[in-house]
């Protein structure tokens, strides 16, 4: 009977060990994190080569959902109006399945109506939800009224009208809000779901083999992914408000692997979880982190022209007339770069990511025209290629930068290079030899079609002798992608990020992202991270984010709502409310962008301190006046904005020379050179608060990978909390004049200017505190 009873055990125990396994692809078919598909009211395509890159091996495609799937020449149809809030779609190939999960979209149609006071004849709107292009909503005309309408998701909305051409506020609106730049928007809320009855997930606690999360409300149900398997009922335990999550016992074989999870009851769904893997267990430690973990990246972005000159002998300014000093050439290069890499610049900062600016071959010469004081351009910020493959010689040789590629890495850095793929110079042998690749610098109305970023964006120049490449045509974009490619492969960069990216078509950047996983990822197991740069609005900038094209972009919506809020003339409620809209579209652990500043916007600094005035020509400002520091108080206000940065989820990113208050107005007056000495006592202590900020946000994984909760918000106070089982970081805004109070747990430790009495901090006027709890 004991023989018996051991062979009994010994079989519930290999039933359980089974049941832990989950069956998968020896070669994934998806590569990377699958992105969630939004789906539309009633028919939703997908492109299969989004999520599966050799479509040969694809057998079938199911889902969950009471939907007709419709599977043809590469494209697959979904038709179904959704009526529970997530599905799953699973792709088959040998009998194993990869999943990605389906989310309803809860759009309502907004009508809007302009009544004419007389005369009127042509009615536009822009605003958020049409990428402030008027083009894209025209009302139509019955008698003296204009109409029309909008699907839109929840959330709020600022717009204008554009009658006859000129700019106004919803006259039957009286909601409005500041546009941060010293006029007036009108303001949609449209209404979502209960947010006080919607699950709101949190990361409770693991062991060895589960994962326990709590809900502060109902479950109706749980979808949890292992990398991109649709876990089974046997690993999900949903009890009340509690979920336990048993691991797959083959996660062990990964040296890095994801749990995902979302959950949803009738108000609506909640939060997205991540939570990383190491060797099949919780990732506890920050020392496990890699480079490739994109989460845990602080990116710097330098103008390698104005950042360092570590070689004198490629100095070539141009030094004439035409051309002012500020547009010159200054003498920085791959070897100043090298030379701080070396010296432990950036590494004492706490950088791990590096973003240069570009490196090919500019033009000689001057182009372009400024008329006060009247200058033109020489090509030193690298943005006019007339080679997409050869490093600009004024920069250093192909040697050079293979090097800085291998100090970096050395370092423990990622490089990312910016490249270039809207536009060429009219000097490049590519439009040289074939003007046709061009699109048309006139529109059919005879106009110039220069500088229209929003109603011909997809075919507009920069300028004159910049020509726009047609990358709508396939025998243009295999060259371009070609080109970027030749950087990954030759010299084993990190990614990219992408200039110009809303202004070229979609088939560039699927046709860009199926090389780089083909040619690269499946072949080296390297991954590569891409990241767009789009002014526009939050959909525009989401629909180029996708597994089959970019991991992410900069989010310059937050950015210009934060300068607005922490210079002085926002509000932090208005900041809080960005902080939901970008979470809203880009997913609660997204890799979004966030920068303190870039080469296109005049230094925060400079407002912050009163020399730069929101609505003005801040580029005229930054020709004509000396924009230095007016109020020393302006470094708190830079410190704060940072503070903010490395507090909310994505990637953080210091323009060189804001972690000390470089000041300035607008290109080329933010592009001064970089200081590494006689900074004065402000310069040094801000620097000393950007390399805290940075050293706290690298070592919590609560900024890393925890959860996000607004605990409280105001006009001049905005309070955030982040957790990771049990690491939290608070961190508390104050833009106001006078201190501010506010509750939180007992047992954190203040890191800059807060005073913690009992369950009470109170944070000075204009300043911030970050509160880490272990």
């Amino acid at each position: 009977m004991k023989k018996l009873l051991l062979v009994g055990s010994v079989l519930i125990l290999l039933t359980a060990c089974e049941k832990q396994q989950i069956e998968t692809l020896d070669q994934p078919l998806i590569l990377g994190k699958a992105t969630p598909i939004n789906l539309n009211l009633d028919v939703t395509t997908v492109q299969i080569e989004d999520y599966i890159i050799d479509i040969s091996r694809l057998d079938s495609v199911s889902t969950d959902a009471p939907f007709r799937l419709t599977r043809k020449d590469g494209t697959l149809t979904i038709s179904g109006r959704p009526q529970l809030p997530l599905y799953n779609l699973t792709f088959w190939s040998k009998g194993i399945g990869e999943s990605v999960l389906l989310k309803r979209t809860k759009k309502t149609m907004y009508s809007f109506l302009y009544q004419a006071a007389g005369g009127e004849k042509d009615v536009k709107i822009k605003g958020e939800f049409n990428a402030w292009n008027p083009n894209n909503t025209v009302l139509d005309q019955k008698g003296d009224s204009f109409s029309g309408y909008e699907l839109l998701s929840p959330g709020s909305y600022q717009y204008l009208f554009v009658v006859d051409g000129k700019e106004m506020r919803d006259p039957q609106n009286p909601d409005s809000i500041s546009n941060g730049m010293g006029g007036w928007n009108s303001l949609i809320e449209i209404e979502g779901p209960d947010m006080q009855k919607v699950p709101t997930l949190k990361t409770y606690d693991y062991s060895e083999s589960t994962i326990n999360l709590e809900s502060n409300n109902p479950i109706q149900r749980v979808y949890a992914y292992w990398n991109n398997t649709l876990l089974p009922e046997t690993h999900v335990k949903l009890e009340d408000n509690s979920i336990s999550i048993t691991l797959p016992k083959n996660a062990k074989q990964a040296k890095r692997s994801l749990i995902r999870l979302w959950a949803y009851n009738e108000e609506g769904i909640s939060n997205d979880v991540l939570i990383p893997l190491d060797q099949g267990e919780v990732l506890s430690s920050v020392d496990q982190l890699s480079r490739s973990d994109y989460e845990g990246m602080i990116m710097y972005f330098l103008m390698v022209d104005r950042f360092h000159n570590g070689s004198k002998s490629n100095d070539r300014p141009l030094n004439i007339p035409e051309v002012h000093p500020k547009a010159d050439y200054f003498g920085g290069d791959l070897p100043g770069v090298s030379a701080k890499v070396d010296d432990g610049y950036f590494s004492d900062l706490g950088i791990n990511t590096i973003w240069l600016s570009p490196i090919t071959q500019n033009p000689e010469g001057a182009f372009g025209k400024y008329p006060e004081p009247e200058t033109s351009f020489s090509g030193y910020h690298g943005y006019w290629p007339i080679s997409n493959i050869r490093v600009d010689d004024r920069f250093g040789t192909e040697t050079e930068f293979r090097m800085l590629i291998d100090k970096a890495h050395d370092a423990d850095m990622n490089v990312l290079l910016d490249y270039v793929a809207n536009h060429v110079h009219e000097q490049h042998p590519i439009y040289q030899q074939n003007p046709d690749w061009a699109t048309n610098l006139y529109l059919p109305d005879g106009s110039l079609n220069t500088e229209r970023w929003d109603d011909h964006r997809l075919t507009t120049w920069f300028d004159t002798f910049m020509p726009t490449l047609d990358l709508s045509r396939l025998e243009i974009v295999n060259p371009m992608t070609d080109s970027a490619m030749f950087w990954l492969t030759k010299y084993g960069i990190d990614g990219f990020r992408h200039d110009a990216t809303k202004h070229i078509p979609e088939i560039f950047w699927r046709t860009l992202t199926s090389k780089v996983k083909k040619r690269v990822v499946s072949e080296t197991g390297q991954p590569v991270f891409q990241i767009g740069e789009t002014y526009g609005s939050h959909e525009l900038i989401k629909s180029y984010i996708s597994t089959g094209m970019l991991d992410a972009q900069f989010d310059f919506n937050m950015y210009d709502r934060s300068v607005s809020a922490f210079a002085g003339a926002g509000s932090l409620k208005d900041l809080a409310n960005s902080l939901r809209e970008s979470i809203k579209y880009y997913g609660d652990h997204n890799l979004m962008g966030y920068i303190t500043g870039n080469q296109d916007r005049p230094r925060f600094i400079s407002y912050a301190d009163g020399s730069l005035k929101f609505g003005e020509d801040t580029k005229y400002a930054g020709w004509n006046r000396k924009i230095t520091l007016q109020d020393t108080l302006a470094y708190q206000k830079l410190s704060s904005l940072t503070a903010y940065m490395m507090t909310i989820p994505g990637i953080p990113c210091i323009y060189y020379g804001d972690e000390y208050g470089s000041p300035g107005g607008n290109d080329p007056d933010n592009r001064r050179q970089m200081k590494f000495e006689g900074l004065d006592k402000h310069q040094i202590a801000t620097r000393e608060r950007t390399k805290k900020m940075i050293n706290i946000r690298r070592t919590n994984l609560a900024l890393i990978y925890g959860d996000t909760q607004i605990l409280e918000e105001s006009e001049t106070h905005l309070v955030l909390s982040r957790s990771y089982f049990n690491n939290r970081v608070i961190s508390v805004f104050n833009t106001g004049d006078e201190p501010a109070e506010v509750a939180i747990p007992k047992g954190g430790e203040t890191n800059f200017y807060g005073t913690i009495v009992e369950d009470k901090i109170t944070v000075p006027a204009f300043a911030f505190e970050m509160i880490t709890y272990n």
